[in-house]
């Protein structure tokens, strides 16, 4: 065998195995592209158009305040549905579900009235009283109304209502949606005199951002729309939706089934992925899509506002926890259904048909062919100048299609195999020098190092959802004193605030390794090693909390410069991070209404106290024991022993304080030598000696980092002088609080 054919063998088989990759489209290249896609949409997202007629009426913090705490009466949303019905409202969407009668019924009173004797006539007058729920449907009855409903896997429920139908032309479309076997509805009273039923569910991709909106959704054999589809339906009158699949006139050759192409509803063709979604192409947060629900109500409320809109009612109320994570950062999910309508009225797309997928492949060939002869008859730097120049190239072209035209062309891809070809002819050249076996396999070794993403490219079976236990680094994270910061601003500057603390905590979770696995209110949880293997997870973990601190203090000096520059107060953030390692059981958990791909287990809760407990010490970051073990290279100082509110056994917990640098620094060494003499003594109940290690350790301490501990435990021992403990003392802290 001739070394022209050996070359041609090799790299031959690289680009053979690169299309290949391209074709099958493993879970860690879809989301390395989805990553280079959401820098687009956050680089040039869309414009928002006031003029498009989509408004959101906003059950906000300030409404609740006015109009009183969640849930409502349904007279007071029956009161606001009215109001924009009279007012002109085209469409009145609700993302929300009355499945349960309202507890304020006057009917519903009347049952926790134990004694009515002497009342008998008020009781009868009560029990005529009409309920607030046929309230509420009196008033969906008069006004083009589509309520929601939840579909979950487990069958419970009854079918949803459907009022618009849908005709399909080619596959049948049931083959690609996602289907659902239960479903939790709207009290039949209420569905059934909506003008439109729609699901309210979302399908977040693995890293739980929602970049894809669906249009239908399957419940059993039976398809239906979801809120923001059947929003549209009613507000442009339509009766019937037309779903193209492939297979129909013109959509795919060699009758392939590809999925689903195209949804019509009305005079909208709307072009969708091959389950029927949506990519959304998010525009930034803007106030002037949102009307507050208390100001519908006011007398003095114009009805400008929502003549002739597409309504949807919805909260952003951080208590009330309807906060999706989406490219341009957290929204409240009532905003997604906006958008998407936003998206479809005005007839701006982005585009990612299946021909796309084939012209990239055509490119990787193009590439591939030209690196092939110009490695072999030239230099390797010859071959990686034009590789290099063809990755720009890639990229180039990716951003013009987006920017020009909304176009989704993968760069990522094209780029990673050009640098796969390039290692690929560097190995065969240096196989071709030296002419040994082992080293052709050194080499291979020396370039073709793999990360996380390239192992998972690599063994996808590694990659496995669902229920299953494994180790994990739990993150949990949260603002210190939420409740007075949030009393000193409005409904529109706390989210704001909100947003600007959680999207650069977020992007340092997510640069390390880490998923996202919920927010709430202000505080995040964040977990390592699942779905990916992340190895060192306990280590990253760390990093990722110290590197939240230092976005923490950046994120305060622009606080604070903004607000001098603005002459007012300005507003500055504290937070505390708790971080535990240990088994836990991965998969999809949550409740018949709302499920979440999430982490159950013990040490979930031992995160969780931790974060609690950074308020008692004084320090920003508290790890367990196990994920100090499970990164030795960290600066640590043990903290105490504690028995945390709603366990026995006692656990060891540390203040991370820093690094690899900090940990090797001979001054931070010193310090660690004394603070464990320090404990030694107040375990040992030495309290003489205890005074003096704490005047030590303060000294060697000149940054403050363990200020904090050390003003507790000269509390403490103050309080032990005073009143020793008893013999049967075990140096354990008991936590009253979480």
């Amino acid at each position: 065998m001739g070394p022209r054919f050996l070359y041609i063998l090799i790299v031959g088989a690289a680009i053979l195995a690169s299309l290949a990759l391209r074709v099958w489209d493993p879970t860690p290249v879809a989301r390395l592209r989805s990553l280079v896609f959401d820098s687009y949409q956050r680089l040039a997202p869309l414009k928002f158009d006031p003029e498009l007629p989509v408004r959101i009426v906003d059950i906000d913090d300030e409404s609740l305040e006015r109009l009183g705490q969640w849930p409502w009466p349904r007279t007071v949303i029956a009161g606001i549905i009215d109001r924009l019905g009279v007012f002109g409202a085209q469409a009145v969407a609700l993302d929300i579900v009355f499945a349960e009668p309202d507890r304020t019924s006057p009917g519903e009173i009347l049952r926790l009235w134990t004694n009515l004797r002497g009342f008998g006539t008020i009781a009868e007058q009560v029990r005529a009283m009409p309920s607030h729920d046929t309230l509420l449907a009196a008033t969906i009855r008069r006004v083009p109304v589509v309520t929601g409903f939840i579909l979950v896997p487990e069958e419970i429920g009854r079918a949803p209502a459907r009022r618009g139908n849908f005709a399909s032309a080619g596959d049948d479309p049931l083959i690609f949606l996602r289907s659902f076997a239960g479903a939790v509805n709207n009290l039949p009273e209420i569905e059934d005199v909506a003008a439109g039923n729609g699901a309210l569910n979302w399908h977040p991709d693995r890293d739980n951002v929602v970049r894809r909106a669906p249009l239908i959704v399957a419940w059993q054999d039976r398809i239906y729309p979801t809120l923001g589809a059947e929003a549209l339906r009613v507000a442009l009158r339509a009766r019937t939706g037309i779903i193209k699949a492939s297979g129909a006139s013109g959509q795919t050759a060699f009758g392939e089934q590809t999925g689903i192409n195209s949804i019509r509803i009305g005079p909208a063709t709307i072009p969708t992925d091959a389950t029927g979604q949506v990519i959304v192409h998010f525009t930034p947060h803007r106030s002037e899509r949102y009307i507050p629900a208390w100001q519908v109500l006011e007398p003095d409320f114009s009805p400008s506002r929502v003549a002739g809109q597409v309504i949807v009612i919805g909260t952003s109320a951080a208590g009330l926890g309807d906060i999706r994570a989406t490219p341009l950062g957290p929204m409240p999910g009532v905003e997604v259904h906006a958008q998407v309508l936003e998206q479809v009225l005005s007839g701006t797309y982005i585009h990612r048909p299946d021909l796309m997928v084939g012209a990239e492949t055509a490119f990787l060939v193009l590439l591939g062919g030209s690196l092939i002869f110009i490695g072999y008859r030239f230099s390797a730097l010859t071959a990686a100048m034009v590789g290099g120049v063809m990755g720009l190239l890639a990229f180039g072209s990716s951003w013009i299609a987006w920017t020009g035209f909304s176009y989704l062309v993968d760069p990522v891809f094209p780029s990673a195999m050009a640098l796969l070809i390039y290692l690929t002819q560097t190995v065969i050249s240096y196989l071709r020098v030296e002419g040994e076996r082992r080293q052709v396999r050194d080499a291979f070794s020396h370039y073709m190092s793999p990360d996380v993403v390239e192992q998972l490219a690599r063994h996808p079976e590694r990659l496995t959802l669902g229920g299953e236990s494994r180790e994990l680094t739990l993150l949990f994270c949260d603002i210190r004193g939420f409740t007075s910061i949030a009393e000193n601003l409005d409904a529109e500057q706390l989210t704001r605030l909100i947003n600007r603390f959680l999207t650069p905590m977020t992007d340092v979770i997510l640069s390390h390794h880490g998923t996202i696995d919920k927010y709430m209110g202000d505080c995040i949880m964040a977990f390592w090693n699942a779905p990916l293997d992340v190895e060192d997870h306990a280590t990253e973990g760390c990093r990722a909390a110290i590197g939240m601190t230092a976005a923490l203090e950046r994120l305060n000096r622009e606080l604070v410069e903004e607000a001098a520059a603005e002459g007012r107060r300005g507003t500055t953030v504290g937070m505390g991070v708790g971080l535990a390692t240990g088994r836990c059981v991965v998969g999809n958990v949550g409740s018949e209404q709302r499920f979440d791909y999430s982490v159950l287990g013990d040490i979930v809760n031992l995160a969780s106290r931790y974060e609690g407990m950074t308020r008692i010490y004084g320090v920003d970051l508290i790890i367990a024991d196990t994920t100090r073990q499970a990164a030795p290279g960290m600066a640590t100082l043990e903290l105490d022993l504690i028995r945390v509110k709603g366990r026995r056994e006692p656990t060891r917990i540390h203040a991370l304080l820093g690094g690899a640098e900090l940990a090797e620094d001979a001054g931070f060494q010193r310090l660690r030598e004394r603070h464990e003499a320090l404990l030694t003594a107040w375990r040992g109940a030495e309290w003489d000696r205890v005074g003096g290690l704490l005047d030590e350790c303060g000294a060697l301490d000149p940054e403050g980092r363990m200020a904090g501990p050390y003003e507790l435990y000269r509390g403490r021992l103050d309080d032990f002088r005073q009143t020793p403990p008893g013999p049967d003392w075990d140096g354990v802290y008991t936590a009253r609080t979480k």
